[in-house]
């Protein structure tokens, strides 16, 4: 770095998350420069359309149609990337700066789910870092939390709402006891969700969060393929409110646990008892609890997305790397012996909706099935209906391994008297 007054930034991507870096950097500028110790200045960007009125002056900073060619501009100390995406021009620029010793900085939990490990290995030779508090839960510092204030303990649990599209879906349908197809179309229309929605409510975002937390947390390669998702598509307003009822509410968590087999990731709504900081959490907020040996339980909470608190996140690691505080992106010692443990190996207890005939004999048949498969019920409602009509029926279990519960479920699903696919979703425990 030619001026170790500066650091001198280039910034790949100028959406919401680049112009409210560039904005935050200028309008903090003393302060940063008090806590970094040098000048923090975007000197060059990188972005799709050069002509494209963004709401901020560029005056000054060189443009790059190409960000690999920013890059390598000898005047850029450290890249900052937030054009997204798992592959193409961020994944170029990514590998073309640390190829050449740069630091970078990242929002993109795709790019790193994907491809952190090769990515960490070419940190590492390269002496440089690569930061990314930014990637995950937006403001909240979950990463450097697991990293560096929680360093000395062993993980046992994280766990967490790290999606703010789904969190602000449930809670308006728990609030309004509207559909969830009605509730999302608010979320489009509101910014929350995108046009094409299916990263967030199919679970996908949550799941490349999930792994990088994972990695980091259990000291193991990042392992996108061992992570169980499920979205939120078919919550009901009747299963919010049969989960008001049992004391719950319905979340979509990222969950990481070691187990006796290994190591569970799985992201799936999860019925959270209503006393339980993770159910309080409301709107597009997101939280994480993390369980630690010698910590015990901590929870972090705040907005896990927007200009705002991602832009913090981002100057954050800018900030740590002009003081020269770098620590390792991702393990490249594994801990031995944390095998990735299958979602039919999960125990635990679970919520089933059932639609059913009216008619005798029915709550026998669906008791013999789970009878069989040696599932305990902890509790049923059914609620009076006329005989021959179409009712509900809900169940809980006691903690059972999911591969029998499915097995049951499936015989039940066929049986004459049940009228839809039964519905089951996991109770936290």
């Amino acid at each position: 770095m030619a001026d170790r007054s500066v650091l001198r930034v280039g910034l790949v991507g100028l959406g919401t998350v680049g112009g409210g870096v560039l904005t935050l950097l200028r309008q903090q500028h003393s302060t940063l420069l008090r806590r970094a110790g040098q000048s923090i200045e975007v000197v060059a960007i990188s972005a799709r359309d050069r002509t494209r009125d963004r709401g901020i002056s560029l005056d000054g900073l060189a443009w790059f149609d190409d960000p690999v060619a920013l890059a390598h501009d000898p005047s850029v100390d450290v890249v900052v990337e937030l054009i997204g995406g798992s592959d193409g021009p961020a994944l170029a620029v990514v590998e073309a700066a640390l190829g050449l010793g740069k630091p970078v900085v990242t929002a993109n939990k795709a790019l790193l789910a994907e491809h952190g490990g090769a990515l960490g290995w070419l940190t590492r030779d390269r002496g440089t870092v690569l930061a990314f508090e930014a990637a995950v839960a937006g403001g909240i510092p979950v990463v450097k939390a697991l990293r560096e204030g929680l360093s000395a303990n062993r993980f046992d649990r994280v766990c967490g709402i790290l999606n703010g599209t789904c969190n602000f879906i449930l809670s308006t349908m728990r609030a309004t006891g509207r559909a969830f197809d009605d509730v999302l179309a608010e979320a489009q229309h509101l910014g929350y969700a995108e046009a094409n929605p299916t990263l967030d409510i199919d679970g996908h975002d949550t799941a490349h969060k999930l792994a990088l937390l994972a990695s980091i947390a259990f000291d193991i390669p990042i392992d996108l393929k061992s992570v169980y998702v499920e979205g939120i598509r078919y919550i009901s307003p009747l299963d919010i409110e049969y989960a008001d009822e049992l004391g719950y509410r319905i979340k979509l968590l990222g969950t990481a646990a070691r187990t006796a087999r290994g190591i569970e990731q799985r992201v799936h709504p999860t019925m959270v008892a209503s006393a339980d900081p993770l159910a309080l959490v409301e709107g597009a907020d997101n939280a994480v609890v993390v369980e630690g040996d010698f910590v015990g339980r901590i929870v972090l909470q705040g907005r896990g997305a927007g200009a705002g608190p991602t832009a913090s996140a981002v100057v954050a690691d800018l900030i740590d790397i002009a003081r020269g505080h770098h620590v390792p992106s991702f393990v490249t010692a594994p801990e031995p012996g944390l095998a990735a443990v299958s979602i039919a190996e999960h125990d635990g207890p679970c919520y089933v909706r059932l639609m059913v005939l009216d008619q005798p004999g029915v709550i026998a048949d669906i008791g013999a099935e789970l009878r069989n498969e040696k599932v305990s019920v902890e509790a049923l409602i059914q609620r009076r209906h006329q005989p021959g009509s179409l009712v509900p029926v809900v169940l809980t279990t006691h903690p059972s391994q999911e591969a029998p519960l499915l097995r049951a479920l499936a015989r039940i699903a066929a049986l004459g008297s049940v009228a839809e696919p039964p519905r089951m979703i996991r109770i936290d425990a």
